[in-house]
């Protein structure tokens, strides 16, 4: 398989696929619950099987590892499309522009092509490993501030928030005074993007599946970022992200590791008067 062509395929059949998300935009939510608060909606649905339809066709024999159709704790077991049809489903129930299409090539054990369209926004950002990180064909790069309390920080919160507050708390109490400010987009896929662009400097997340970041985690490093889980030894799916332009990388792991420390402290005392 030829990276170039792939990856012109899969950012024609991404586009493609928002305008099922633009035609149904305005249209008459049909959501479901697949936890108390997480939605699955008629649209997730048409985009990843529009998606797997198209894709199947360009890269014949690869797997698919998509939200939809994949059972929670799913990983990546041999060369596959990873897939997120709407990341920022909330977002979208309630017409809140920040909606994704996420979708990366998982090649030998890496991110080889991603793509995240944000189709309500006109923006679909592309990277491809060893070619740089792109914005509707305008090459990004992360920014260049060199203080943490001059970044702009972005984190998500799980659907199930209420069960890990200590550790949501805790990442707050110490990122909120330490950097110029947070926000809460609500589609990790976009964060990943504006942090590979430069609109954020920063971005942790707990708890976010292979489809949540996998095209955003080669945008980043595409655009001369990094990263990594907060003990700064790599990343694995599974563990807690930490994406930064690379400079600030550092202070913000030490911080987030911290956190968790003060955070497994609350628990075990809350245990503790419980008892």
């Amino acid at each position: 398989m030829k990276n170039d062509s792939l990856l012109e395929g899969l950012i024609a059949a991404t586009r493609e696929s928002g305008e099922i998300i633009r035609r149904q935009w305005e249209e008459e939510r049909r959501v479901r619950h697949k936890g108390c608060v997480d939605l699955v909606t008629q649209t997730d649905v048409a985009v990843e099987a529009f998606l797997k339809e198209r894709l199947a066709a360009l890269a014949p024999g690869v797997g698919f590892l998509a939200e939809e159709s994949s059972e929670d704790g799913a990983r990546p077991s041999g060369d596959c499309w990873i897939i997120d049809p709407v990341d920022g489903t909330t977002n979208f129930v309630h017409r809140i522009p920040q909606v994704g299409t996420s979708v990366a090539l998982w090649l030998d054990g890496r991110v080889e092509l991603g793509v995240v369209n944000a189709p309500m926004m006109n923006e679909c950002f592309w990277a491809a490993r060893g070619k740089g990180a792109f914005l509707n064909g305008a090459p990004i790069a992360v920014s260049g501030e060199e203080q943490l309390q001059q970044c702009l920080c972005a984190t998500g919160f799980p659907y199930d928030v209420g069960r890990k507050l200590p550790e949501v708390l805790e990442r707050l109490r110490v990122m909120l005074p330490a950097t110029q400010g947070m926000r809460r987009i609500g589609a990790a896929s976009i964060d990943l993007a504006y942090v590979a662009c430069g609109r954020l400097d920063l971005f942790y997340e707990l708890w976010l599946k292979p489809w949540d970041m996998a095209a955003g985690w080669l945008l980043v490093e595409e655009a001369g970022g990094r990263l990594t889980n907060p003990s700064e030894s790599g990343y694995a799916f599974g563990e807690e992200v930490v994406a930064s332009n690379g400079h600030t990388h550092a202070e913000a792991c030490a911080l987030l590791r911290a956190a968790a420390k003060n955070a497994a402290l609350t628990r075990e005392a809350a245990g503790t008067a419980s008892c």
